[in-house]
């Protein structure tokens, strides 16, 4: 792929220590013959279908709120949900660590109906910002978890955590899916698949359910956006839960995430402008820059190349990278397909080991 000879200014907002990027994609529609519908006409409307509205708040919180979780650990309080009657609890990595990244040594939990226990980590993935938790307790209840790539910007959500750790129990705030596809990079932590919302967000809410109109779990709150001069209000962040899923079966099945390295940076498609980058794809992963001697660039991947396919797994987003770079770990050999010049070319590279 060719450089466009013209750059783009990226803004960059500043976020309880984590840098978000904006990284949204844009789907365009229409006839792939290219021939307009018998109903077209130049005086048309495109009929809008309605999204899934949130119509029963408090019976959705009711529903909710057995399975909303809170947490506590010597340095602070946090929010966590049940996902499985064994007692397994999803959170943010941050809520149960020290700054320096080792663990919390005593973590308390309390339950909607007061019942308190000590819970043992099961694992955690700082890149991700994803925690799993157990306690040894009978009688819980787990929330179902939905998927996040069906989200629609507009789309109502409800969040409930314990913000301030106010008296009284958890905070219920509600709102609309901003954008999707945000992306926080700031060390160790690397959220390429970060949901946006208005709901308000405040200091205790990480680690707590944002939720849909049918009750699943689309995302993991995990920051709130403040902006420079904090001035910034209405800007939250949720892990999707299509990114935490596969971390939270690994966590569960091993303890850690040993994810394999290709040893590049990457952005949507929709992206290639502002990374002066012309491509011939609508979907796949932008590479916007190689790493000196890592698999990618020993294998001869560059700039502008968009990758699309990983050892057969189809790779449409930077979600599917992520997903498939945790299938295949370091030192995996495997194939990757990528569009080049409008052409699908393929090279084999063997993995090398990413940073936790």
């Amino acid at each position: 792929m060719k450089r466009i000879g013209f750059l783009t200014a990226a803004a960059v907002i500043l976020a309880l220590g984590l840098l978000a990027a904006a990284c949204t994609d844009d789907d365009g529609g229409g006839d792939a013959s290219g021939t307009p519908s018998a109903t077209s006409t130049a005086t048309s409307t495109t009929e809008v279908t309605a999204d899934p509205v949130i119509e029963n708040a408090v019976e959705l919180v009711e529903q909710l709120r057995p399975s909303v979780v809170h947490l506590r650990t010597a340095q602070g309080v946090g929010t966590g949900f049940i996902i499985d009657e064994a007692g397994y609890i999803v959170t943010n990595n941050h809520v149960i660590s020290f700054d320096n990244g080792q663990p919390a040594g005593e973590i308390e939990v309390t339950l909607s109906d007061g019942r308190t226990f000590d819970a043992e980590i099961i694992g955690r993935d700082a890149r991700t910002d994803v925690a799993v938790l157990q306690i040894d307790a009978t009688g819980l209840k787990a929330v179902p978890l939905g998927t996040s790539s069906s989200l629609r910007v507009g789309q109502e959500v409800l969040t409930m955590g314990n913000a301030l750790n106010l008296v009284g129990g958890p905070t219920v705030t509600k709102g609309v899916v901003s954008a999707v596809n945000r992306l926080v990079d700031e060390s160790p932590v690397f959220i390429a698949d970060a949901i946006q919302t208005d709901a308000a967000i405040n200091p205790g809410n990480s680690g707590g359910p944002l939720v849909t109109a049918d009750g699943k779990v689309v995302g993991i709150t995990t920051a709130v956006l403040r902006g420079q001069g904090g001035i910034a209000e209405g800007i939250g962040l949720a892990v999707s839960i299509d990114l935490a899923k596969p971390v939270v079966d690994r966590l569960i099945a091993d303890g850690f995430v040993n994810r394999g390295r290709l040893g590049i940076f990457a952005a949507a498609v929709s992206r290639a402008t502002e990374n002066n980058c012309l491509i011939d794809a609508s979907s796949g992963v932008l590479v916007t820059s190689v790493v000196a001697d890592t698999p990618a660039a020993t294998g001869g991947l560059e700039d502008c190349d968009v990758i699309v396919e990983i050892e057969n797994l189809s790779v449409d987003n930077i979600t599917d990278l992520f997903r498939a770079l945790l299938e295949h770990g370091p030192g995996e050999t495997v194939d990757v397909s990528y569009i080049r010049d409008g052409e699908v070319e393929v090279i084999v590279v063997t993995l090398g080991k990413s940073p936790n």
